[in-house]
């Protein structure tokens, strides 16, 4: 699944404290311009200088930019619903008593510390009472239904401890879901934090061991033992990372389709109890497993017998804290966030209304998520939306139509996929029905349990069932978008459907340029160097000639090549192949955006050449609108996690790589040859 943003992935972790006054939200505005800087050589910084001075990134930020302010203001809009829910004690709908109560108990932090580490105190004795490594499996099955995320892969793991495992639809036949098992068990990022040789790679994996320790310490055991057992669970995970596939790899989704027999999967691992796993967790049989890494689980099997039982419980508690910290008392949030500081940078915590909207928007997200439709999303923006949208593909199918360098066969493939692509604009047209959760005022973690526990059951009904394209895996009010090759969808909710990137009363050239932008990044992603390996139906299929994919590889080449650059303020040097898809998506989404607005403008009598009332063309409002919805600034520390882990590039890049590859944006700002943003070759897929 690709997705737009990377920082405000990290939303759950740091944000801005809430102010006397609300949050507002950013609008267009032309004049924010530096004028002391030439387009030409950074635009950028012409574009974001005065934003970025004007709004440092605060002390309990990663970072800051025009999408954080969204992201603070939404938050506030859901902070307003649940503080209304949570002092309502009667005459509340059954879904209003759950986010309500939730809410309550989440903030509720006198509660919290005066429970100490009772709430897992069940799960650590089952650890404790482990009398062989055969009983792994049932108690990594009590972990991944008691806390979420074992059912969601990321681009390395899944951030589970040891496995993952959860539906998915079958590369061969994306009509039916299928079981999918995923490599696991990493705490740092990725795999790269522990096979790393450089200082600042070791550094932070003594400050992984001492917190480690340090949060078992908490949990009670004596300081030697758990410095011992700290050391012990970066060994086990450092053998596991050099068992795991990379992320340059795994962006491959033929190397993912890996079909196996559940016979074959238990011999992959033989010491696993597989079956005991599965019946635990509740999931039904499958017609094939797909195994991501199989040398993973391959691998595992002598961990399994070498390492002493011991080192398991360890590994185990240390996993138990990881995934619950964050929901206990107040030395155990502190601690969980002192490494969030070493590895991204920030200084402060978040404050506790915030974790806990979050925390709500995560289990309850579509019960919650309707109040702020209501409030913020109107039927007319949605539909002014949904035509953007098909202004968009419009753009794209005319592109296919008039490019030099597909076969008409492969053409006539490409106009079948785009126009089978579901668009699902704001919210579901069917909210998800949460009747059989239940959702107390009395404990944070019960309930986080209890949601974790109604999920996992909902993810394993899908396992053998026709798959359902309609289905939404972000909460509306989520400020980002994303495409599903197997789905064959492009979603965008209402959140990101707010200004400054998508602003009903500014000229259509703002809204092509910066929500365009976002829509056509989204659509390019069904044609990216991933997504182009998907037919109309969502299964991997090479609908390619041999010829029409060389020309392909040809100009990804170029994007990957131009992306592999060093970032000094981070001090590592960025992978253009882990970046390729996202990058191909900027470039091409831009491009698709400004061909939709140019027909837009014809239909008005006007051209990208026609000047408004501030003085600039259509053409150089769209491209200042663009740059705009990437003015943010990334803490250094931050910055070299996210080019380690992470397929996005940085901010800066993903406007001055851009603009440099579009003659229309040289035109636009009278660029002349030999100026930085104008590249002597300009790379573009679409």
């Amino acid at each position: 699944m690709h997705k737009l943003f990377l920082v405000l992935l990290l939303a759950t972790i740091t944000a801005a404290a809430q102010d006397a006054t609300p949050p507002q939200l950013v609008h267009f505005d032309a004049k924010m311009v530096d004028t002391s800087v030439d387009p030409c050589t950074d635009f950028h910084q012409y574009v974001c200088g005065k934003y970025l001075a004007a709004n440092p990134i605060p002390s309990d930020e990663v970072a800051w930019g025009v999408g954080s302010q969204l992201n603070l203001w939404n938050e506030s809009v859901l902070h307003g619903t649940l503080d209304q829910l949570a002092a309502k004690k009667s005459d509340r709908t059954p879904n209003e008593q759950k986010v309500g109560d939730y809410y309550s108990a989440c903030m509720n932090e006198s509660a919290a510390d005066a429970a100490g580490v009772k709430p897992i105190q069940p799960l650590f004795d089952r650890i404790n009472a482990m009398k062989s490594t055969a009983e792994l499996a049932e108690v990594l099955a009590l972990l991944s239904t008691s806390f979420p995320a074992a059912w969601e892969g990321s681009d390395n793991q899944t951030n589970v401890a040891f496995l993952g495992f959860g539906p998915a639809p079958d590369y061969n036949d994306a009509r039916q879901v299928i079981a999918a098992f995923d490599q696991a068990g990493l705490g740092l990022p990725g795999r790269d934090f522990y096979l790393k040789d450089d200082d600042k790679s070791k550094s932070i994996r003594t400050a992984y061991v001492a917190h480690v320790a340090k949060l078992l310490t908490l949990a009670g055991e004596p300081e030697a033992e758990a410095q011992k057992d700290a050391t012990s669970v970066l060994a086990l995970e450092t053998e596991m990372a050099k068992l795991q596939m990379d992320n340059v790899a795994r962006r491959d989704p033929k190397n993912l389709n890996n079909r196996f027999t559940l016979a074959e999967v238990k011999a992959l691992t033989p010491s696993f109890h597989f079956d005991a796993y599965l019946k635990a967790i509740d999931a039904p049989p499958s017609s094939v497993y797909l195994v991501s890494t199989p040398a993973f689980f391959k691998g595992l099997e002598p961990l399994i017998r070498q390492q002493p039982l011991s080192s398991w419980q360890a590994y185990l508690r240390w996993w138990t804290l990881a995934k619950s910290a964050r929901y206990l008392s107040s030395p155990f949030v502190n601690e969980d966030f002192q490494f969030i500081k070493t590895l991204y940078g920030v200084p402060e915590l978040l404050p506790r209304w915030r974790r806990c909207v979050s925390y709500t928007d995560r289990d309850l997200g579509e019960a919650l998520g309707q109040s702020y439709v209501n409030r913020a999303f109107s039927p007319e923006a949605k539909a002014r939306a949904a035509q953007l949208a098909k202004d968009i593909e419009a753009a794209l199918d005319s592109e296919i139509s008039s490019n030099d360098w597909m076969q008409p066969a492969t053409k006539q493939a490409a106009h079948l996929k785009l126009a089978a692509v579901l668009n699902k604009i704001g919210y579901p047209d069917h909210w998800r029905d949460y009747s059989a959760l239940t959702i107390t005022s009395n404990s944070l973690v019960e309930n986080v349990e209890h949601a974790t526990a109604f999920e996992s059951r909902r993810q394993m009904e899908k396992i053998g069932k026709p798959l359902d394209r309609t289905e939404w895996t972000m909460t509306p009010p989520t400020v980002n978008a994303y495409e599903d090759p197997q789905t064959n969808t492009i979603n965008f909710p209402a959140g990101i459907l707010q200004p400054p990137f998508f602003d009903p009363a500014k000229p259509d050239s703002v809204n092509y340029g910066s929500e365009g932008g976002v829509m056509g990044h989204e659509t390019i992603h069904g044609f990216d160097d991933q997504g182009r390996k998907f037919d109309l139906n969502g299964n991997l299929h090479d609908w390619w000639t041999a010829a029409d994919t060389k020309a392909y590889d040809q100009r990804g080449d170029c994007i990957a090549n131009e992306y592999t650059q060093d970032v000094p303020e981070a001090g590592v040097k960025q992978n253009g192949r882990l970046t390729q898809g996202e990058d191909t998506a900027d470039n091409g989404g831009i491009h698709l955006a400004l061909m939709a607005l140019e027909q837009d403008l014809a239909r008005q009598n006007q051209t990208l050449e026609t000047k408004g009332d501030d003085g600039l063309t259509n053409e150089q409002r769209f491209f200042i609108a663009y740059g705009d919805s990437w003015c943010e600034q990334i803490r250094p520390e931050a910055m070299r996690t996210i080019i380690l882990t992470n397929p996005h590039s940085m901010p800066k890049y993903r406007v001055n790589n851009v603009v440099s590859n579009m003659p229309e944006f040289a035109k636009a700002f009278s660029c002349k040859s030999g100026k930085p943003m104008v590249h002597t070759t300009q790379c573009r897929v679409w």
